[in-house]
């Protein structure tokens, strides 16, 4: 990161927002990027910036416009988070801006960057959505292609590395027992346990969006 960029973050109030950093992607395939913001910023209205300066960054969608074919965006105003989806990837997707419209002041914003490329993602999933139900489990199986240190965090909250802990009263293991991919699985789900994930290993993440069901009920009749 230049010196002019670093510089550009501070006075821009970088850290009312928080995002991932660098995600590594497939050309061709979608990418959802979650951006977390501080309660003062739930009515504001969000967009996505493309460019890697602000200054000079193009938008590509608003909150409160028609999504594109392209470009998509969605604010959980209860979570504060906005998601946004970025469709069809190409080498040209590399420099983007999670960023809050903040009326006579200078707007909150974060810069993410994508590291696409032609054959298999320095780290991935099967799939950015999963659905799990309350007290069972859920598995998550993160792919690497880089070195690092592994973590599994949730967004905005804590991360566990190594084989086990536990994040906001959910129990997680990891086994990293096979090469090249290290398995997630959260036990005891909870309601409060939905939410946006990330696989971390080395500089790379994965957002992972978890929703939580509540258990079937099943009926029974008698004659």
């Amino acid at each position: 990161m230049t010196v002019q960029l670093s510089f550009l973050l501070i006075l821009t109030g970088i850290h009312s927002i928080t995002t991932v950093s660098d995600v590594s992607v497939k050309a061709g395939d979608s990418i959802s990027i979650p951006c977390l913001y501080d309660s003062q910023y739930r009515d504001n209205v969000k967009y996505l910036c493309k460019g890697y300066y602000w200054f000079s960054c193009s938008l590509t969608v608003k909150a409160n416009q028609q999504n594109s074919e392209k470009f998509s965006i969605s604010d959980d105003k209860t979570q504060r988070i906005f998601t946004v989806t970025i469709k069809n990837l190409t080498d040209q997707d590399s420099d983007y801006w999670c960023a809050v419209d903040v009326t006579g002041a200078l707007d909150v914003l974060n810069y993410f960057h994508l590291s696409v490329t032609g054959g298999s993602p320095g780290l991935y999933v099967d799939r950015q959505e999963i659905t799990g139900v309350i007290v069972e489990n859920i598995t998550i199986n993160c792919y690497h292609h880089n070195p690092g240190e592994m973590k599994w965090c949730r967004r905005g909250s804590s991360c566990v590395t190594g084989s086990s802990g536990s994040i906001d009263g959910t129990t997680v293991a990891i086994n990293a027992s096979i090469s090249n991919v290290f398995t997630v699985t959260m036990s005891g789900l909870r309601t409060q346990s939905r939410g946006w994930y990330m696989c971390v290993k080395g500089d790379f993440q994965m957002p992972v969006h978890l929703t939580v069901s509540e258990r079937p009920t099943t009926s029974k009749y008698y004659k």
